[in-house]
């Protein structure tokens, strides 16, 4: 009895491999309808969001190049500021020695 049954399972796995994969009717239509959908949005969406990521990555890799050139500009003009702030230091002090040079006359 044991063995009739194990062969009667062994047969019915059997059956059922050999049938494979297949889709009930009892599915509706609107379902596979809307997964396809879906499917079809994600990759969409997917592919629209590696654009902007593209386009993001782009911009951000300019505004580097321009940030870096507006620290070099920054950069030498404190250099400039330096030597203004020193050549007005120098004609002040020089004015200074002309003023003492005249009162004393």
């Amino acid at each position: 009895m044991l063995r009739l049954r194990i062969k009667q399972c062994v047969k019915h796995k059997e059956v059922r491999m050999a049938d494979g994969w297949h889709l009930s009717k009892s599915v509706p239509a609107t379902f596979i309808l809307a997964i396809v959908v879906q499917t079809v949005g994600l990759v969409w969406y997917m592919s629209s969001l590696d654009a902007t990521v593209t386009s993001n990555a782009r911009e951000i890799a300019r505004h580097e190049i321009r940030i870096n050139e507006i620290e070099k500009t920054a950069q030498l003009q404190a250099v400039m500021l330096g030597r203004i702030d020193e050549n007005i230091k120098a004609i002040r002090d020089a004015v200074d020695r002309m003023q003492v040079a005249s009162s004393v006359k």
